[in-house]
């Protein structure tokens, strides 16, 4: 004797519709590998030129690249952000811009996005990263990686009052003495 189950035409259509969705959904959710990695190198791409962009109307060079400034910012990118060993001094002591291409190395996006925003002793402007959206601090992350680690660390920040063995910046209000007050 044979053993034949019967299958409703209502279960026959379910079984279908359950094997036509998924069938499409893989189709169609699942983009093929190499377009997906296309996809993905171009936002990434994308992302390290807003970065590049960000670093570089943001003023970042002018601290954090040696002789920026001066060469009116004609200094090639693979010789960005390498700090400098020109102290900044005033009330606070002597502050040094870091070497980011070390300190961003050294951490994760998502510890760059944290300490960006932790207040720092001036002349850094700090504020203006912490005011900066998650995305514009994941994009120089970013940008700040593809450039590599290179150089050495900055000196660290002396005390106020303590000699330091560098050329410094006084940031320290000056009243303008001239010949002429002189005489008054």
């Amino acid at each position: 004797m044979t053993y034949t189950k019967r299958i409703t035409s209502g279960a026959a259509a379910s079984i279908m519709a359950t094997l036509v969705i998924g069938s499409v959904s893989l189709l169609f959710s699942t983009p093929a590998p190499a377009a997906e990695e296309a996809s993905l190198q171009s936002s990434m791409q994308s992302s390290i030129q807003r970065g590049r962009y960000l670093v570089q109307i943001g003023g970042c060079n002018d601290c954090h690249t040696a002789g920026y400034a001066e060469k009116a910012g004609n200094i090639p990118t693979d010789e960005w952000l390498m700090g400098a060993p020109i102290g900044f001094k005033g009330a606070w002591g002597t502050s040094y811009a870091a070497n980011l291409r070390l300190t961003v190395n050294a951490m994760s996006e998502e510890q760059w996005v944290k300490i960006a925003r932790v207040p720092r002793r001036p002349p850094m402007p700090w504020f203006n990263l912490r005011d900066m959206s998650d995305e514009d601090l994941r994009a120089m992350y970013r940008f700040i990686r593809d450039l590599g680690p290179k150089g050495e660390h900055a000196p660290t920040a002396a005390a106020p009052g303590a000699k330091v063995n560098t050329p410094v910046i006084v940031f320290e209000p000056q009243m303008e003495t001239t010949a002429k007050a002189l005489e008054e």
